[in-house]
């Protein structure tokens, strides 16, 4: 077990994003981030929820993905990292934000949960029905750690993004795997729901409330 702060939020950030779709076109899409949720005391909080808004250019439709608070992990469900659009149809590629929240999404590997938008709301799908056109990952994926450079910028352009986002060195950062990455399976330990609130593992041998896994370059430590 680990110490932890309360569930109090703690402000936000939002900012502008250029988006380079798979096409070579750009979108703008509004960001934005609010802090709270379940963190060791003496660190800052982690992303509780967070949001992106944008314009489909051939309907003109506006559309918000919003990664909400999960109180089973004590933060944000999500990292975003990829918006792009096929024949009017929107994808948000999104990842488990750290190793409660892989569990909780059912272990996926590569690991990324895909979402859909077909005109009803958006609707998880299998990383198989992801078009093969999409091969980027255009959205900065570490926020939090890049806040400075976010925030000096008007708009974040795409320029800046394909920046930001080389920093990282895992594979799943770099470019969107098709297939299993043999890391995924070592990084973080098999965990199901406890009765009565929290995660063990497996046949209730261990009960955990908060792994630690290695943070992404340029980030702080997060549990």
């Amino acid at each position: 077990m680990s110490a932890s702060a309360s569930f109090f939020g703690i402000g936000g950030d939002s900012w502008k994003e250029e988006v380079l779709l798979h096409d070579g076109s750009k979108i703008i899409a509004e960001r934005s981030q609010a802090y709270g949720g379940n963190h060791e005391i003496g660190q800052t909080p982690p992303i509780k929820e967070q949001e992106i808004t944008f314009t489909v250019p051939s309907t003109g439709k506006t559309l918000t993905f919003k990664s909400e608070f999960s109180e089973d992990i004590g933060r944000a469900n999500f990292d975003l990292l990829a918006l792009d659009i096929l024949n009017g149809t929107p994808y948000i590629i999104a990842s488990p934000n750290l190793c409660l929240a892989y569990n909780k999404w059912g272990r996926p590997n590569p690991p990324y949960i895909i979402f859909k938008n077909d005109g009803t709301g958006w609707k998880r799908i299998p990383l198989q029905e992801l078009p093969a056109e999409f091969k980027a990952f255009n959205l900065v994926i570490e926020t939090k750690g890049n806040l400075e450079t976010i925030k000096a910028n008007s708009i974040v352009s795409a320029e800046l993004v394909k920046q930001l986002n080389g920093e990282l060195r895992q594979p799943e950062y770099r470019t969107i795997l098709r297939a299993p990455a043999a890391i995924e399976e070592s990084r973080c330990l098999n965990l199901v729901p406890r009765e009565g609130g929290g995660w063990e593992t497996p046949g209730g041998f261990r009960s955990i409330k908060s792994i630690t896994i290695p943070p992404r370059p340029n980030a702080e430590k997060k549990n």
